[in-house]
């Protein structure tokens, strides 16, 4: 056949009826365009028309310059599916180095992805499959993913890896990791694995939504331990909610992640951590003016990392635990986190402490935040049942009832009587005779496993943790610099108990707190169960 620089799908034998299996014609087609580019040097595109074109049993093996652009989400869709290979995983797209030996000198250049759909509802593997992907292809140089819609994967929806030169944007996932619990590797939204190309990977992920998907909603992730941890890698203008976790960097350097909005991701809005293949966490990242809002666990969580990590101008708030929890988890780097900068943010409304520190920090600097109405979780234990109680796909309704506003924020809701199966949920947020629940999974539209429950359901709420407050020190700190914070509680009831809470298993040591509001907590402005050793605390208000 010839091979035109552009080739309409149709003329080369796609149907895209939903019916016929177009798998067959556009292998063969990219096989031919591909021999071509490699020929005469000059890449080529399909342009697939409007249609929903079915891929069956087996993913196209990807060609080097071969784009694909289609002619707009919802217009052109490709449809995924694995009738007769149900231990196979079936990507639109793949070239991998495990089954085809991609990699730096043999790798995908010059390609576009571009205005089409990939519905993945179809494919269904026996045991999770983390190759169950919308796109999978491995070391891609010059690419452009652009204005696609990518949702109910198996696995990751757009699961591509070793980007170099190469802009993701505009790409929207829905539901992807279908069949990941939350525990498996993969089932993101949006993961990139890095490092292949070496301490410099050139990537921008821009303007991209992910939402309900099994795991993150976007996450880069180093994939050999002794890779050096790359830099050049931007997150911008991006958008994450109802996932396990909404930004993740599990091993990039110097990522750097502006404008982006975190909300209602089930366990952290940005994370950084131990939990990639590799166990490496993030280091030199810098999050500025992002909102991080309304995630049932914590706003950020920061940990396995040696530092440095800056955080500035980010609106960190509602999240039903704390604003911002140091932590480090088993099998990651447990040294003393480095260089952590806390700069202008606006800390505010969470369930527990605005800022909790249990992992070593050495040398960390938090000055010029408000830090402010944390401890939101103030309500105390209460149950109830009978007239008037009646739930909705995400609430509980009790009115009879008169709680706090925000005062079960974070609390785990228990539902059943005696003799009945108790079932439990997540308060996202109440008002007086009104709970708010998280879905009970990711992409969920309802929280509860079996079945909205009846009316007149018993329930119960814990009791609230004291204290709440500012800052908790639960852990080493080395020579601190906290300046310039306003770290009080104006509202009505005040539920941030403490400004500076030194708890009895941590040592502060050495640094400078002055300048600092403290006026205005519930209790006290702090509280020493362990005193501060050396350093300076002076012109602090309150």
């Amino acid at each position: 056949m010839t091979a035109p620089l552009t080739a309409d799908a149709h003329e080369y034998g796609l149907v895209g009826d939903g019916v016929a299996d177009d798998r067959p014609a556009l292998q063969k087609l990219v096989d031919a365009l591909g021999d071509a580019t490699a020929a005469d040097g000059r890449p080529r595109t399909v342009r697939v028309p409007a249609g929903r074109y079915a891929i069956r049993d087996r993913p196209v093996l990807w060609r080097s310059g071969v784009s694909l652009v289609g002619a707009g989400r919802g217009a052109t869709c490709f449809e995924l599916s694995n009738p007769g290979a149900p231990t196979r995983p079936v990507p639109l797209a793949w070239f991998t180095t495990a089954q085809h030996g991609a990699g730096r000198d043999r790798h995908i250049a010059d390609v576009t992805f571009a205005h089409f759909e990939i519905d993945g509802l179809r494919v269904e593997t026996e045991e999770y499959e983390v190759l169950a992907k919308g796109l999978g292809l491995q070391y891609v140089l010059r690419g452009r993913f652009t204005d696609l819609y990518i949702h109910d994967t198996a696995a990751t929806g757009f699961g591509c890896d070793f980007l170099q030169d190469t802009v993701v944007e505009g790409v929207l996932t829905e539901r992807c990791g279908r069949q990941d619990p939350g525990e498996e590797m993969g089932g993101a939204g949006i993961g990139i694995g890095v490092g292949g190309w070496g301490p410099v990977e050139r990537l921008a992920v821009t303007d991209c939504a992910a939402r309900g998907n099994g795991t993150n909603g976007i996450f880069l992730e180093l994939q050999q331990d002794h890779w050096v941890p790359p830099r050049g890698i931007r997150i911008t203008a991006c958008h994450t909610e109802d996932n396990r976790y909404g930004i993740s960097d599990w091993g990039a350097d110097g990522l750097i992640v502006t404008g982006c909005t975190m909300l209602g991701n089930h366990v952290a809005g940005f994370d950084v951590s131990a939990q990639g293949t590799t166990s490496v966490g993030g280091r030199g990242g810098i999050v500025t003016g992002c909102v991080i809002d309304a995630n049932p666990g914590d706003g950020i969580a920061l940990g396995n990392t040696p530092g440095p990590y800056g955080f500035h101008g980010n609106r960190v708030s509602n999240n039903g635990r704390y604003g911002y929890w140091e932590h480090n988890l088993a099998g990651g780097d447990q040294e003393p986190a480095t260089d952590i900068v806390l700069e202008s943010n606006d800390i505010h409304d969470n369930a527990l402490d605005g800022i909790r520190v249990e992992a070593p920090l050495h040398e960390p600097a938090f000055f010029g935040n408000r830090i402010r109405g944390n401890g939101r979780r103030a309500a105390p234990r209460t149950r109830g049942g009978g007239e008037g109680v009646h739930c909705g796909p995400l609430s509980l309704t009790d009115e009879r009832a008169d709680w706090l506003p925000g005062g079960h924020r974070g609390k785990e809701l228990t539902v059943g009587g005696p003799g009945e199966t108790e079932v439990t949920a997540v308060v996202v947020d109440n008002t007086a005779t009104r709970l708010t629940l998280a879905p009970r999974r990711p992409g969920a539209d309802t929280a509860w496993p079996d079945g909205t429950p009846g009316s007149g359901t018993a329930y119960r709420l814990p009791d609230c943790p004291a204290p709440r407050t500012g800052l908790t020190a639960a852990a080493a700190v080395t020579h601190p610099y906290v300046h310039g914070n306003r770290v009080r509680d104006d509202g009505h009831p005040r539920t941030q108990i403490h400004a500076v809470w030194i708890a009895p298993e941590a040592t502060w040591t050495g640094g400078r707190v002055s300048g600092n509001d403290f006026s205005g907590n519930a209790a006290a402005p702090t509280r020493f169960d362990s005193a501060p050793s050396g350093g300076r605390w002076r012109d602090n208000a309150g």
